[in-house]
């Protein structure tokens, strides 16, 4: 019988991160499903990793813009993978933190020794979209199918209008609330204050990290070249980053979800985006025993959730401080922050709470707000504003992409957080190797 490893109190550890180059929703990507993406994401991180499929006991993947042919996208990825059948493969969907979620279920399962080595990751499309039928067509559908009589198909169709053929697209708004994300992100910088130049400059400083992170080569190892529509050269890096743009050029946009007095434009948003990212976990025993070099070992994690009626994205200003209390840390110790940046004024609002006395207080409950974050620890190499957002691929990209620069920096304690969707909040706090 397997004993848990946390009586083992046994570290796990991340031995290998890969992302696809992430693509404009429409660009080098277009047709390409999730399930594509994911599939030659896994293949191969497998093929670097340099370490027997037989070992990799458990697959945890996600998709959050759901593609009907293959809902279990997990199951279908290990079959399309040197992975052996026996390897358990389930789906996840925690909107923009999925990965985290991914990265989280193979954790505990780890933790309780249900297995030794497991990927976690995601994958989403935004430029194959699965457009639905509306309700009353789905319902004649159905009729027609069970219908026996020319009668009895006469009464299905004959309820039907011309509106009702219209097809029906992903919703893009909070079913408790009806308002998109970027409704309620302009709801918060309204309520916190954050201006539109503080966004747009947030905006620029985040392109102009992820192009030099491109330009000085971290991001190399990383990211896997993509050919998968058999046109043209491969995709080598992500095409979202604007490396030559301006304030100028940002101040030139308009606001998108609030015409009149709007601060968030396209500019100073993350975009819809394809790719896929993942991450091999495993025990750090075995890590040993199979000769491979660890980037990092989890610490911590924390998810939060908060009504959604209000400050909707700011569920990780309550994950960081339930993340940093279990991982044994401060704020100010950590070497790195990664912050998910769905929006330049989510993340404003996020710091600007936490290091509020008022906010962290009474709110919070926390004895004291945090200190102000360090720019030089902060978002160090961009964010999502500049890389996009697939958004099942998000996490796994931000915590390889912090767990190699924590390596660069010689060590530490680094942190990754992410809104996402209903209210939800993570944070994981990560020790270097």
């Amino acid at each position: 019988m397997k004993q848990t490893l946390m009586a083992q109190k046994e570290r796990i550890a991340v031995v290998a991160g890969l992302r696809t180059p992430f693509a404009k929703q429409a660009t080098a990507y277009r047709g390409c499903s999730a399930l594509a993406l994911g599939s030659a994401l896994v293949n191969e991180l497998i093929r670097r990793s340099d370490l027997d499929p037989a070992l990799v006991d458990l697959l945890v993947f996600g998709q959050v813009i759901q593609m009907p042919a293959a809902p279990n996208i997990a199951r279908e990825i290990a079959l399309l993978s040197p992975l052996p059948p026996t390897a358990d493969a389930y789906s996840v969907s925690r909107a923009c933190a999925t990965s985290f979620q991914a990265v989280a279920n193979v954790a505990q399962a780890i933790w309780l020794g249900q297995c030794q080595a497991g990927i976690a990751g995601g994958a989403d499309s935004s430029s194959l979209l699965p457009i639905g039928l509306s309700d009353p067509l789905s319902v004649a559908l159905l009729d027609l199918q069970k219908a026996r009589s020319w009668r009895q198909r006469w009464q299905a169709v004959k309820r039907l209008r011309p509106a009702h053929f219209k097809p029906v697209p992903p919703p893009v708004a909070e079913y408790a609330t009806g308002l998109s994300m970027g409704q309620s992100a302009e709801q918060m910088a309204q309520r916190y204050g954050i201006s539109r130049a503080a966004q747009d400059d947030y905006a620029l400083a985040s392109h102009q990290k992820a192009a030099a992170a491109w330009a000085s080569g971290a991001l190399a190892d990383e990211v896997a070249p993509c050919h998968l529509l058999g046109e043209g050269p491969p995709l080598t890096q992500d095409n979202l980053i604007r490396a030559d743009a301006s304030l100028a050029d940002y101040a030139r946009l308009k606001p998108a979800f609030a015409r009149l007095g709007g601060t968030i434009t396209p500019g100073n948003a993350s975009a819809l985006t394809d790719g896929a990212a993942a991450l091999l976990l495993m025990t750090e025993r075995l890590a040993r025993q199979q000769g491979l070099a660890p980037l990092g070992y989890l610490r911590s994690m924390a998810f939060a959730a908060k009504p959604v009626q209000q400050d909707l994205l700011l569920a990780p200003a309550m994950a960081i401080p339930q993340a940093l209390s279990l991982a044994g840390c401060r704020w100010e110790e950590l070497t790195l922050i990664d912050m998910h940046e769905a929006f330049a004024a989510q993340v404003l609002c996020t710091l600007q709470c936490l290091a509020d006395e008022a906010y962290a207080t009474q709110t919070l409950g926390l004895a004291a707000p945090l200190p102000p974050v360090d720019p030089a620890r902060f978002n160090v190499l961009g964010g999502s504003i500049a890389y996009g957002h697939p958004f099942a691929a998000t996490g796994a990209r931000m915590i390889t992409q912090t767990l190699r620069e924590l390596q660069r920096r010689g060590g530490g304690l680094a942190l990754t957080s992410a809104c996402a969707a209903g209210g939800l909040g993570v944070a994981m706090v990560w020790e270097g190797a």
